[in-house]
C-alpha cells in the first residue's frame, strides 16, 4: 500500500509539472513571451492565458492514455495510471538564453505489469487509446474552428503585419523585405520595446509552419465560419485550440503507424496475425524510412560533402535496419538499396521527405522494435473488432501529415 501511494504521488507530481510546462509552452507559442526575457516576459497574467493551449492538449493526451488504461482494466490486465513526461526548454531563459520551441511534454505512458498473451487483448488495449484520443481531438478542433477570431486578431500577436495591409501573407512569408521601425511608429504608434530598428521578413528568416493533413483541410473548408478567418499555416501556433488539436492529430497518427509495437502495430497484428504481420511490418518500415530520408543526400550537394556524408548516412541507415533480419549482409544490402533509391529519386525528381520521421524511424528500429511479440492465444478477431481495426487505420491516413513541422531558413 505504501508503494502504491508513493507511485501515485510521483504520477500526480509529473502531471502537475507537465501541466505547468505545457502552459508555459502555450504562452511561448501563442504570445511569443519567454521566461527570463526582460523585454517580453511571461508574467502571471500571460501564464494564465497559456491554459487555453495546455488544457485541451493535455485533455486529449489524458483521454488517449485512459482509453488504454480502462481497456486494460476491463481485460483484468495489471496496469499503472499514466506517467506524464514534462519536456521544456524554456528554463534556458534563466541563464539568459531563449529556449528552443517545445510543447512542454513528450507525452505520457502507462506501464502494463502483466504479460499479454492474447491477440485480442493486444488489439483491444492498442486501439482504445487512439480512437478515444481521436474523438477528443475532433471535439477540440471543432471548437477551435467554430470560434475563430476575426483576421485582425493576428495583429495582436504581430502588430508589424499592419504595415503591409490585409495582404500581409503574400509578403511576410514569401518575399525578402524589411521596414524601419520608425516608419511603423509614424503610422501606428509606439512599437514594442523588444523590436529591432529594422524589421526583416522573408523565407530566409527561419519561418515556422505546420503541415497539412486531410482532417485539417476538412475543418478549414467545411467547418470554419469564414474563410478569411482561417489561420495561415505559419500562424496556427497563435490559435491555441487549433494548435492543440493539430498536435493531437499528429500524436494520434504517430501512435497509429502500423509497425512493431506501436498502437497501430498492435491493431494490424490483431487484424492479420503474426506471420503476415512480420512481412507487412518490415515492408512498411522500409517504406517509412525510404520516404523519410528523401532529400537527405542529393547530387545538389557539393562533392566535399558527399565524400563523408554518404558513408555516414548509409551507416545510420544500417543501424536502423540492423534488427530487420539476423543477417548482417542482408541488413546492409537493404540500407544500401534504400539509400540508392533515395539518392536518385531525390536528385532527379526533387522529392523531399521529412527528417523528423527519419529520427522516429531510428527510434523504432533500435528501441521500439519492428516486429510484434508473438502471442500464444491467436484467436481471430470478431467482425466488429475487424471493422474497428480498419477504421483505426483509416484514422491514421486522415491524421497523418507528411511534413508536420516545416522550417524555412
Amino acid at each position: 500500500m505504501k508503494e502504491r501511494y508513493r507511485r501515485w504521488g510521483i504520477q500526480l507530481a509529473l502531471f502537475l509539472i507537465t501541466l505547468t510546462t505545457t502552459t508555459l509552452a502555450g504562452t511561448e507559442w501563442q504570445y511569443m513571451r519567454y521566461v527570463g526575457f526582460d523585454l517580453n516576459p511571461i508574467t502571471w497574467e500571460w501564464f494564465m492565458k497559456g491554459f487555453a493551449f495546455s488544457l485541451p492538449f493535455l485533455g486529449v493526451l489524458t483521454i488517449h492514455e485512459f482509453g488504454h488504461y480502462f481497456t486494460a482494466k476491463w481485460h483484468k490486465v495489471k496496469v499503472t495510471l499514466p506517467y506524464y513526461i514534462p519536456f521544456w526548454f524554456g528554463f534556458l531563459g534563466w541563464v539568459g538564453l531563449i529556449g528552443m520551441p517545445s510543447i512542454g511534454t513528450m507525452g505520457a505512458v502507462i506501464r502494463i505489469k502483466d504479460h499479454i498473451n492474447s491477440r485480442k487483448q493486444f488489439f483491444d488495449i492498442g486501439i482504445a487509446g487512439p480512437l478515444a484520443g481521436f474523438v477528443a481531438a475532433l471535439a477540440v478542433l471543432f471548437y477551435g474552428f467554430t470560434h475563430l477570431p476575426p483576421k485582425d486578431y493576428i495583429y495582436e500577436i504581430h502588430p508589424e503585419y499592419q504595415y503591409f495591409g490585409d495582404n500581409f501573407e503574400e509578403i511576410v512569408y514569401q518575399k525578402d523585405t524589411f521596414f524601419l521601425t520608425e516608419d511603423y511608429e509614424e503610422q501606428f504608434g509606439p512599437a514594442p520595446a523588444f523590436w529591432p530598428d529594422t524589421m526583416r521578413f522573408g523565407p530566409s528568416d527561419a519561418t515556422f509552419a505546420l503541415g497539412g493533413n486531410l482532417l485539417m483541410t476538412f475543418f478549414e473548408e467545411y467547418v470554419a465560419p469564414n474563410d478569411e478567418w482561417v489561420p495561415n499555416a505559419y500562424e496556427i501556433i497563435h490559435y491555441p485550440w487549433i494548435f492543440a488539436g493539430y498536435l493531437a492529430l499528429f500524436f494520434t497518427a504517430l501512435n497509429l503507424i502500423p509497425i512493431g509495437q506501436l498502437d497501430g502495430g498492435h491493431i494490424l497484428y490483431g487484424l492479420i496475425g503474426n506471420q503476415l504481420h512480420r512481412k507487412v511490418s518490415a515492408a512498411l518500415f522500409i517504406s517509412f524510412v525510404f520516404y523519410s530520408g528523401l532529400g537527405t543526400v542529393t547530387l545538389a550537394d557539393t562533392s566535399e560533402v558527399l565524400m563523408w556524408e554518404i558513408p555516414l548516412y548509409i551507416g545510420f541507415l544500417y543501424l536502423m535496419f540492423s534488427r530487420l533480419t539476423r543477417s548482417i549482409q542482408t541488413n546492409l544490402m537493404v540500407a544500401v538499396a534504400v539509400f540508392t533509391a533515395q539518392f536518385f529519386i531525390s536528385s532527379y525528381f526533387n522529392v523531399q521527405g521529412y527528417f523528423g520521421w527519419l529520427l522516429f524511424a531510428f527510434l523504432i528500429g533500435r528501441m521500439l522494435g519492428i516486429y510484434h511479440p508473438v502471442t500464444f492465444e491467436n484467436e481471430a478477431l470478431s467482425p466488429t473488432r475487424k471493422v474497428l481495426g480498419w477504421v483505426a487505420l483509416l484514422v491514421f491516413v486522415l491524421c497523418f501529415t507528411p511534413n508536420p513541422f516545416g522550417l524555412s531558413m
